[in-house]
């Protein structure tokens, strides 16, 4: 899911990269462009394990490699590029609490938000508008990655993380947009999904293009800390245009 705690002006070119670290946490890799005119954050609600406490997810600085989504991409072969217009996302408020842990990632920082609830204990200016979550009950259960980001028009480097993923059998590629408070039944998009799956997963990406090569021919996998294997092929999606506005599973 994008979704932002104020106005922005555009998104676009999103791009998410998932991979099972184990057979209990995820990765996952979110970056985009973006334009806003005051100070805001990104939520990515996520489908952690129950229980999972205010230093649940990890958060993994990946400022020294910038290009880790071009060097993904070039690992497929060419598309004529489409352009389409912006894609927004949306925010949130509840009373005061012990302040979560705040962790600097790259040139941003980030927290995890345990339950819906924990918003009380965010800055009102990286909230959702109340009674939003109320809006996606399949989301009550959720933790939040909360990425606070300046304004200003800018390329988000990669934002990298380690969840524990409470559908230990399934990716999550958080895709839902939430639109100044609105949830729309279709939204616009402006991805590229990029995934490695384990071999009980791989069936169910006949719908995806498969690397030619492994990994390690494109993906500086060092650089990426661990978050791509190098001896594995990647698949890619591309979600373009006006479609249903819903998060993917793989």
């Amino acid at each position: 899911m994008c979704c932002f705690s104020r106005p922005v002006e555009f998104v676009n070119a999103t791009r998410i990269f998932a991979r099972a670290e184990n057979a209990h946490r995820q990765f996952v890799v979110y970056a985009m462009t973006m334009s806003a005119k005051e100070d805001l954050a990104m939520i990515l609600p996520l489908p952690v394990r129950a229980g999972s406490g205010e230093n649940a997810v990890r958060f993994i600085s990946l400022e020294g490699y910038p290009t880790f989504f071009a060097d993904m991409e070039s690992g497929f072969p060419k598309e004529a590029p489409r352009a389409f217009g912006p894609v927004g996302c949306a925010t949130h408020a509840p009373p005061k609490a012990a302040a979560l842990p705040v962790f600097q990632v790259g040139s941003f920082e980030a927290s995890f938000v345990p339950t819906i609830a924990d918003f009380a204990r965010l800055d009102e200016r990286f909230r959702l508008p109340a009674g939003t979550w109320e809006k996606l009950p399949a989301y009550r259960h959720y933790g939040f990655a909360v990425f606070k980001l300046k304004s200003g028009a800018k390329t988000v480097h990669p934002m990298a993380f380690s969840f524990p993923r409470a559908n230990i059998g399934s990716l999550f590629l958080p895709t839902v947009h939430i639109h100044d408070g609105q949830v729309h039944e279709r939204a616009g998009f402006d991805h590229i999904l990029y995934c490695q799956a384990g071999e009980g997963e791989v069936s169910r990406l006949s719908d995806w293009r498969e690397s030619p090569q492994h990994a390690q021919q494109f993906v500086k996998t060092a650089q990426a800390q661990g978050l791509v294997l190098p001896n594995r092929h990647c698949h890619r999606k591309a979600m373009r245009g006006q479609l249903e506005n819903q998060d993917v599973w793989v």
